[in-house]
């Protein structure tokens, strides 16, 4: 029986809710876009929401690329610069800078939603449980920081995920058998994680594949009104 969930949740789920991700987002803006949006609460109250919001955005996007690049990053494509032992201390250190960076703007901006009477009769079903799913995996991701310690001489954590999510993109069946042995915390953040894939089309946090990339090569900033 244990098998068959350690199969199921890393071995199915994973591919189940990668589908609902790209197939639910495709749908959502091809079906209804004018829910296709951030719905920024700012104009109802701008209290903790720019350091907040700024904290958030800007360790959920490190930690996006951090997870992306160091899960699917082959060992013999960094093995000449330093061994998995050393990319495992790296990846505790970042992931606990910016872990902590975006519990805080986590923080405030669930407090906000929560206690601001304007911001909580506004809101939708999904942005508080979304918001507060996501603090959950922000927390567990943090625990798994001391248990990665025990393991960063080898790097044997880092390895066995990395085989795992390699192996899931690569279509390979025997993906679950490398996460079989990792302590709990591992398996939650994964399945949390794979949940908020699950979820992605069907809340706010939609709003993430309408970033603005063509800003950035912009030439100066956009005038909207002149001073008088």
């Amino acid at each position: 029986m244990a098998n068959y969930i350690n199969e199921f949740l890393f071995g199915i789920y994973p591919y189940i809710a990668i589908t609902v991700f790209f197939l639910g987002s495709l749908l959502r803006y091809d079906r209804d876009q004018f829910t296709w949006k951030a719905s920024s609460s700012q104009l109802l109250s701008s209290k903790d929401m720019r350091i907040g919001s700024n904290l958030f955005h800007i360790g959920i996007i490190m930690l996006f690329f951090g997870h992306l690049f160091g899960l699917l990053t082959p060992h013999s494509a960094y093995a000449f610069l330093m061994d998995a032992g050393t990319k495992q201390v790296l990846a505790m250190t970042a992931g606990g800078i910016f872990g902590v960076i975006c519990l805080i703007g986590m923080a405030l901006l669930i407090r906000r939603r929560l206690l601001d009477p304007r911001i909580r009769a506004t809101s939708q079903f999904a942005d508080l449980p979304i918001l507060l799913i996501l603090f959950v995996q922000l927390v567990l991701g943090l625990l798994t920081i001391p248990f990665s310690a025990q393991h960063a001489d080898d790097g044997s954590t880092m390895l066995a995920l990395a085989h795992w999510a390699q192996h899931l993109v690569t279509f390979q069946g025997d993906a679950a058998s490398y996460v079989a042995g990792e302590a709990w915390v591992f398996k939650a953040h994964l399945v949390l994680g794979l949940t908020i894939f699950l979820l992605f089309p069907f809340t706010r946090l939609v709003h993430a594949w309408s970033v603005p990339i063509q800003y950035l090569g912009r030439r100066g900033y956009q005038i909207v009104r002149k001073r008088a």
